[in-house]
């Protein structure tokens, strides 16, 4: 069946091979999913129940009890995680959340952010009242990292420059318990009305969403009494793939690299962190990503460091004892903040860019060693830091074999430095 679907997509110059695994994926699955449109759809939902029928005798053959247990076992074997929620705040107390959890799962607060829970991995939560009413959301570690590291405080101005889905945004309210205002700034029509939805399941109402480009936003114009800007740009998402399954694919490969696509990503991710850092009253600014790629995190940094200078802002240490820190391709990469893709299940990077003098830098600010740490006492503490020795670049093994690329680069960039 396949083979017929490839040659019919080339027949009418439609080439997409990567769709036809997306659609059987969504069809053996997913849920309540509804295929109109496309030559491609249209091709399996006339082929649907053969295709469910041929999946129940593998689950036979495999000899499994269900689809999820056939599933975990094409499934590579390190991305077991804890399941994570965040408390809203605005809706919930911790501990009411811990006692509500606690009737049906093993919950415990989490060591290091404040208002996150870890439940056992696989923990289902999607029909859960507390989840269904917006009193907390599944939201990983490393995302949650983001929101907390700006740090903004009740009564600020705050500009969330990419803000959909909304899930960061809508942390961003809670940590300012609903006061002051965040203006959630969102280009894509559809993703704009998805975060709308999120922030009215989260119940935060000082949060103004602007459906436009961030780009075009005039930084002396009515935003110029912004005081942080969290920065959260589209990006590979090469941190989270093995969450999208895209080992699945038949293109998915550590030896192949989208150079092209990678480089338009990068230029407008420095693009955006240039116009943020334009912004006159803005204090603190944080870059993130859930990419492992040094073109999208440390380069980008870099390429915007003298700006960030001139405008007065230095790079600040979230959560100073965190071990993970940059690549060491330049002078002051160890402020940054990394997490491992296969230690810590997500490979996030987080720059934190303070005004100098600012009262707002966690540095400067008694408590602020109270949120570092590592990722949980469960999955213990990380070993080893890309700091280790400047002069002889090595990472962590964890990385070695699985983004052969990255390391590859890597290597070439810092030999560049000695």
């Amino acid at each position: 069946m396949f083979s017929r679907l490839r040659r019919f997509l080339i027949a009418s110059g439609k080439r997409q091979e990567e769709l036809i695994y997306i659609i059987a994926y969504d069809i053996l699955f997913g849920k309540e999913i509804s295929l109109v449109g496309g030559d491609a759809e249209k091709f399996f939902t006339c082929r649907k129940d053969a295709m469910q029928s041929a999946l129940a005798k593998l689950v036979v053959r495999k000899k499994v009890k269900n689809i999820d247990d056939l599933i975990a076992l094409y499934q590579p074997p390190d991305i077991t995680r804890p399941c994570y929620v965040r408390v809203n705040t605005l809706k919930l107390d911790v501990d009411s959340a811990l006692h509500e959890l606690g009737k049906q799962f093993k919950v415990q607060k989490d060591g290091m952010i404040p208002h996150l829970l870890m439940l056992p991995p696989h923990t289902d939560l999607h029909n859960h009242s507390l989840v269904l009413n917006g009193s907390i959301f599944v939201q990983g570690k490393a995302s949650s990292m983001v929101a907390a590291v700006l740090d903004p405080k009740p009564g600020w101005e705050v500009l969330d420059a990419c803000s959909a889905p909304g899930n960061k945004t809508v942390h961003l309210a809670a940590l300012m318990k609903g006061k002051g205002k965040i203006i959630a700034c969102e280009l894509n029509k559809d993703r704009a009305k998805r975060l709308e939805d999120t922030i009215r399941l989260s119940g935060a109402t000082n949060i103004e969403v602007m459906h436009g480009d961030f780009l075009k936003i005039d930084p002396k114009g009515p935003f110029s009494k912004v005081s942080a800007i969290l920065l959260d740009p589209s990006c590979s998402g090469s941190g989270t793939a093995s969450q999208r399954l895209d080992h699945l694919l038949p293109s998915h490969t550590t030896d192949v690299v989208d150079t092209e696509r990678l480089n338009k990503l990068a230029a407008f991710q420095k693009k955006a962190l240039a116009h943020a850092l334009s912004f006159p009253a803005v204090e603190r600014i944080v870059y993130s990503t859930c990419s492992i790629n040094q073109i999208e995190n440390e380069d980008v940094v870099n390429s915007v460091l003298p700006l960030a200078t001139s405008n007065g802002f230095q790079l600040a240490t979230p959560f100073p004892q965190w071990q993970l820190r940059g690549l060491p391709v330049f002078e002051g990469s160890e402020h940054l903040l990394r997490t491992d893709p296969v230690k810590d299940k997500e490979g996030f990077f987080i720059a934190l860019f303070v005004k100098k003098g600012s009262v707002k830098n966690p540095e400067e600010r008694s408590g602020s060693g109270k949120l570092a740490g590592s990722l949980s006492n469960d999955e213990g503490r990380l070993k080893r830091s890309c700091h280790a020795n400047k002069k002889k670049f090595a990472l962590p093994v964890f990385f070695r074999g699985i983004f052969k690329p990255w390391l590859h680069r890597a290597r070439k960039t810092s030999n560049s430095f000695n």
